[in-house]
């Protein structure tokens, strides 16, 4: 009777939402699972079996309501398989039982269920004390219903408070749990309220149990009947808001608040006082960065949604939905089957022609057909943009179900009376000539994918771009798997060629096209570690590129030795605090890089100890580069833990593996200063925002210090993790657990090294890796010269960057006598020299001119025409930064769009990029040799409109500077090294550096004329 499995499913977010009250012989109840807390797991199990046995005695489904912290929670829990006795009510049953009878009428069936089925549930609710009391008291004032994770909620609230069972009986407090929602049993819920003057209702979202207690009530004399609150309080004022998460903190600080008219205490007040200033706190400090979820890398939706100049599009639900917070002129989104549905109602009131429309495949095979076949119907002009990347990437990368391929998709919408489909993809040579697409099908390279879009939205009616890509996150878990292609080939840059302009992030969209702060400004550099070879970033307009065929990624020296067994046995053990109370540790980091595994690694390794833990993995969008939150907590026994989820300022320990979540605004709430001890990874990763904005900043000592002030400023200790640990192992994915190693020499990690170590072997995955990341980071924590003796660069370290002005002349000068000779280079010292000169005497004691002048005429004076290109190619610098990353055998290809070479792109008219071989660095060398005829009438480069610009805007430079020493005072100083930066905005090669330029200039005119005439911009600045 008792038998079968309990399924429970959620979407990525962890939630279900159930139907209520379904008019149909199936009459849906609502329950409220409890989460996945030790105390109150096998309550999990025995709802599962009361659900099964009340749907079979009332013939109606049971819905479980499935919040995150059950569908992304764990615990280690105690099981007693007897404990449950399910009883039967003693009911009336009707004639012919509560169960389906076929063939009943429509009305039978609703008599029947209205008459009989819901209150069959209710009296089987009643009969097994589902809902229950469960603190109470002799003289009971204030009562609290809740249920699910509420209620656990609750009892952190109230332990928060320092309300124990038997305090909150001493002043008046009863507590209530529900465990059917709805319907809602109503005897229990009268003798619970009986007595009561008040009652709170403590649940998730919409009010539920409040409304149904208010009718239950109603009736009552007023003297008798308890004020009921909730959503609001008796004012009207918003009291736990239906939006939002319901926190902990929240319900205290209400708890709090009711019971002051009677109760108080210092606990109560001193926790009342830390919300406060908490809260203050985080006011004054708001995060200026934040890690938002993003594209992965190599993710066909980079290319995908991107959209011709003058078009938008609409999002709905998948991975798409990201491109609203991106530059795609990608706005609105709608449940799933509804993508592109709104246009039907809006097409009419505008005088927009046309839009477009995001859709996955998976969507598409659900529900999203139908919407293609609403806009069919409407007759609306709407061009669908159905990727199939051939897995439900946002929750798994599982198939998607059904199994249609692109040519039985082209035909089933024409079908439904698409006007036209078009198939756009990165392999379209996939494609034979006898493919069985439907008639009219053209498919199309995905570099025409801009040319493809303007000529549909000229189509009548309602057309499909199929845009058939592969999941880069699926590409990553089947090449790790051996079952998807690998190939041998990576993109490379070379950094000295590099300008900086973004064009390459522009191009591909790709997070692995990371920052790099070098001498010479910002540069770029590919991320090998999270790299998938998508490959579009070496469209870029730039020479920098290159890649390497064959051949392997270079680990360091230590990366393929095993850490010596003496050198661990020599650590000494870490001086560990007992476990004797609840423990907090929260993990935090970046989506995809394994912060889920170190909460799962502890959890497995205090299992094993036989101590209480929970876990709580916070990532909804996390897995696509987003923040990731893991809430650790370890107990002497199961029953010391109540809500899974860290209370604010309760976290003992703070593992930040990723700088930017450490200090965001929701990880600085769960810190106390002067309590919460932190490890912090000190290398900082880039956000999307560098992506969308070549110049943006990270604020790193701002994040450090809103995390030192959240801590105090001993409690926190930032280590270079992702430095040492990518050196070390190879990979930026061992980031993680080498901070967990030194957390755990510093006595940190309550646990064992030996369950750890235990617990690493049961995950099963790069086991021996993950054992050897773990001692370093131990070993990091206890002699860091070893470790960063060990984890020393094959190539010798880049310099520091200059910051003196002395040190930035002598580095550029010894740069451009390379570039062109010693007289080339004595002109720019003179030049520098006489700036700083002339600032000493006007500016009195103000500086930064000289330094700004230092920089970018020497940033003009060094522009790469085609000889400075080859010379840093083989000048020797390039192939040791090679060699340094790449061993075996490989070869290289240049990517360049030489004018004499090049086709121009059909539409735009730009010079498009070609592969070269290894070839052509011989002719780099000869170019090389060949740059004394730089600027003399045998320079032929020199013809170019390109050249002759570049060396137009060294002339216009020195003209600049000379009228701003000229009128140089202490008041316009500042002005004037704004000036002087100017060229820092003049980047790229070809048509990207021609625009450039035009916005450069036009900055620069605006401010020489506020230089001229100062009034006009005082007066608007005031």
């Amino acid at each position: 009777r008792h038998g079968g499995v309990l399924v429970v499913a959620g979407d990525d977010h962890g939630a279900i939402s159930s139907t209520l009250g379904h008019q149909s012989e199936h009459s849906f109840l609502s329950w409220m699972m409890p989460v996945l807390n030790p105390a109150t797991i096998q309550e999990y199990l025995d709802y599962g079996l009361y659900g099964w046995a009340m749907s079979r005695y009332s013939g109606c489904w049971t819905g479980f309501i499935a919040t995150s912290e059950t569908v992304e929670g764990s615990a280690s829990v105690y099981v007693d398989p007897g404990r449950v006795e399910i009883r039967e009510p003693d009911f009336d049953l009707p004639a012919g039982g509560l169960s389906i009878r076929w063939p009943d009428e429509r009305t039978e069936q609703e008599y029947r269920l209205h008459r009989h089925k819901v209150y069959a549930a209710l009296a089987f609710a009643r009969a097994n004390r589902l809902d229950r009391t469960v603190i109470d008291s002799p003289n009971p004032r204030l009562g609290i219903i809740t249920t699910g994770k509420s209620y656990l909620d609750v009892r952190q609230a109230l332990e928060d408070l320092g309300i124990d069972d038997q305090l909150a009986a001493e002043i008046g407090l009863r507590l209530y749990k529900v465990a059917m929602p709805w319907p809602l049993e109503p005897d229990g819920a009268r003798q619970f309220a009986e007595g009561l003057q008040e009652v709170i209702v403590v649940e998730e979202k919409r009010a539920m149990i409040e409304n149904q207690l208010k009718e239950q009530l109603y009736n009552w004399r007023p003297d008798v009947r308890p004020r009921v609150i909730g959503k609001f309080d008796e004012n009207g004022e918003w009291l736990l808001p239906p939006h939002g998460e319901l926190t902990p903190a929240r319900v205290a600080r209400t708890i709090a608040l009711r019971i002051q008219r009677f109760f108080s205490s210092p606990r109560i007040e001193d926790r009342l006082a830390f919300l406060e200033a908490k809260e203050r706190q985080l006011d004054r400090s708001p995060a200026k960065i934040v890690r938002t979820p993003y594209f992965c890398s190599g993710c066909p939706h980079n290319t995908s949604t991107k959209l011709p100049e003058g078009s938008r599009a609409m999002a709905g639900i998948g991975c798409h939905f990201m491109a609203t917070w991106m530059d795609r002129s990608t706005a609105t989104f709608t449940q799933m089957g509804g993508e592109g549905v709104p246009w039907i109602g809006q097409a009419p009131f505008t005088d927009e022609r046309h839009v477009f429309a995001n859709l996955g495949d998976g969507t598409y095979y659900h529900s999203g057909l139908m919407a293609i076949r609403a806009c069919v119907a409407a007759g609306v002009n709407i061009t669908f943009k159905l990727l199939y990347n051939d897995a439900a990437a946002m929750t798994g990368g599982q198939p998607v179900e059904g199994g249609l391929s692109v040519a039985e998709i082209s035909r089933q919408l024409a079908a439904e009376g698409v006007k036209r489909v078009v198939v756009v993809s990165d392999e379209p040579d996939k494609y034979p000539a006898d493919v069985d697409f439907a008639p009219g099908v053209t498919v199309h390279h995905r570099d025409r994918l801009d040319a493809v879009q303007r000529a549909l939205r000229e189509v009548e009616g309602t057309t499909v771009l199929i845009y058939d890509q592969t999941c880069a996150a699926e590409k990553r878990r089947r090449r790790k798997r051996g079952t998807f292609p690998d190939p041998a080939k990576r993109a490379f840059i070379n950094e000295l060629v590099c300008e900086g302009c973004g064009d390459c992030s522009v191009q591909s969209n790709c997070l692995s096209v990371e920052p790099l702060e070098t001498e010479f400004g910002r540069k770029r550099r590919i991320n090998q570690s999270s790299c998938n070879k998508d490959f579009s970033c070496v469209n870029g307009f730039c020479p920098s590129f290159v890649t390497v065929l064959g051949g392997r990624l270079r680990q360091s020296r230590t990366a393929a030795d095993p850490l010596p067994d003496g050198d661990l046995a020599a650590l000494p053990a870490p001086d560990l605090q007992p476990l004797e109370a609840p423990y907090r540790i929260l993990v935090t980091g970046v989506g995809g890089t394994g912060v889920v595994t170190i909460g799962a690694l502890l959890g497995m390794a205090a299992h094993l100890e036989g101590r209480g833990v929970s876990v709580l993995d916070q990532t909804g969008l996390a897995q696509k580069g987003g923040a990731v939150m893991s809430h650790v907590q370890l107990a002497p026994k199961p029953e010391d833990l109540n809500a899974v989820r860290i209370a604010a300022g309760r976290a003992d320990v703070l593992l930040g593996c990723d700088m930017v979540v450490a200090g965001s605004f929701e990880a600085r709430g769960k810190m106390q200063t002067g309590a919460t001890r932190a490890v912090v990874n000190g290398d900082l990763s880039p956000t999307a925002d560098f992506t969308l904005d070549p110049d943006a900043s990270f604020h790193g000592d701002d994040l450090a210090q809103s995390i030192r002030e959240a801590t105090g400023d001993n409690l926190v200790e930032f280590v270079a993790a992702s430095r040492l640990a990518t050196a070390l192992m190879g990979d930026a994915i061992a980031t993680n657990l080498f901070v967990l190693g030194y957390a755990y020499q510093r006595g940190l990690i309550p646990l064992s090294a030996a369950a750890i170590d235990r617990a690493i072997e049961l995950n099963g995955v790069a086991v021996e890796a993950g054992r050897k990341t773990f001692r370093w980071g131990r070993l990091m924590a206890h002699d860091p010269a070893r470790v960063e003796a060990a984890a020393a660069p094959a190539a010798p370290p880049r310099a520091a960057i200059a910051q003196t002005l002395e040190e930035i002349v002598e580095r550029r000068a010894d740069f451009l006598t390379d570039y062109q000779d010693g007289a080339y280079a004595k002109r720019y010292r003179d030049f520098v020299q006489r700036v700083g000169e002339i600032e000493r005497a006007k500016a009195k004691g103000l500086d930064g001119l000289a330094v700004a002048v230092a920089r970018y005429y020497f940033k003009l004076l060094a522009y790469k025409d085609e000889y400075e290109v080859a010379r840093l190619y083989t000048d020797g610098a390039f192939s040791r930064r090679i060699a340094a990353n790449f061993d075996g055998d490989y070869k290289l290809k240049f990517h360049l769009a030489p004018p004499l070479l090049s086709r121009r792109d059909p539409d735009s008219g730009q010079l498009q990029k070609r592969a070269f071989g290894p070839w052509v660095l011989t002719a780099f060398r000869l170019l090389a040799r060949l740059k004394g005829l730089r600027g003399t009438r045998f320079d032929v480069f020199g013809l170019a409109a390109e050249r002759k610009m570049e060396r137009q805007l060294i002339t216009d430079y020195e003209t600049s500077v000379a009228e701003l020493l000229e009128h140089l005072t202490p008041e316009n100083h500042a002005l004037a090294v704004e000036i002087a930066a100017i060229p820092e905005r003049i980047r790229g090669f070809g048509h990207i550096k021609e625009r450039h330029v035009r916005a450069a200039k036009a900055d620069e005119a605006a401010l020489i004329a506020a230089f001229r005439d100062p009034g006009p911009r005082a007066s608007a600045a005031e």
